[in-house]
């Protein structure tokens, strides 16, 4: 299937965040139109590892948004980055991205959310209905607050080696989305992992969240010394199920 991409600029309160989309050929029975998926990416931002994950699920029938979270502080690349991230250097760009992390409060993000989820859903490719939310290490966590504060947009969501429980219990009650979390096994513990789902149950969230067996922190990511193609493939053998969610209501 080909899959075409765009460049394109979304306008926030903040300015404008540039954004990488990616979608398929038009398909005769849908007008060309897909439902929409907004990606977060994690802390190191767009770049060909993004695109390409983007591109493979755009593969599957969607319109992946993938915007630059750190528009702020300037365009995608905001910080230089190696091609491959591991070692000194990933500790490196890990120092200079952590007061941009630090920055980016709820608030911004909620800002943000309610700019990047008017701009996708009004794509002309973009199919009337609710949308998907995903996204990875603090892209998970953006990707949560985004479903608590528009459960009648988002239908699914799901976010992958992300500090998912990070604002406390009260903030994952909003959400109304059916969800996914997939966890490095470095980043939680089964006990914690418990406490977790407890904490959901009680939220009232339907959802499906485990730890990926010997993963750590960043396992999706093949630019970086913490993937994992076990766990890569986990990643796809969830989210794409999940995101039938949106499929069947658009």
């Amino acid at each position: 299937m080909p899959i075409q991409t765009r460049t394109l600029h979304i306008p926030t309160p903040d300015g404008r965040a540039d954004a990488f989309a990616a979608f398929p050929g038009a398909f005769p029975d849908t007008g060309g139109r897909h439902p929409g998926v907004l990606m977060y990416p994690d802390a190191f931002g767009i770049r060909p590892v993004l695109r390409e994950m983007a591109a493979e699920l755009a593969g599957h029938g969607y319109y992946v948004l993938v915007p630059n979270v750190f528009h702020r502080h300037g365009p995608t690349p905001v910080i230089d980055l190696p091609a491959y991230i591991g070692g000194e250097e990933r500790s490196a760009v890990l120092d200079r991205l952590m007061p941009l992390i630090r920055e980016h409060t709820a608030e911004r993000t909620l800002r943000d959310a309610d700019a990047f989820l008017r701009f996708l859903t009004t794509r002309p490719e973009v199919a009337p209905g609710p949308v998907a939310v995903t996204g990875y290490c603090f892209g998970g966590l953006l990707a949560v607050r985004t479903a608590a504060a528009h459960p009648d947009q988002v239908a699914a969501l799901a976010a992958f080696h992300a500090p998912v429980g990070a604002d406390g219990p009260d903030a994952l009650a909003g959400i109304t989305a059916r969800a996914h979390f997939g966890h490095a096994a470095s980043d939680l513990t089964p006990d914690a992992l418990r406490e977790l789902n407890k904490a959901l149950d009680a939220a009232g969230v339907d959802h499906t969240s485990e730890i990926y067996p010997g993963t750590v922190h960043g396992f999706t990511m093949s630019d970086t010394d913490a993937f994992d193609p076990a766990g890569l493939k986990l990643h796809w053998d969830r989210l794409l199920p999940l995101l039938g969610r949106i499929r069947e209501s658009s």
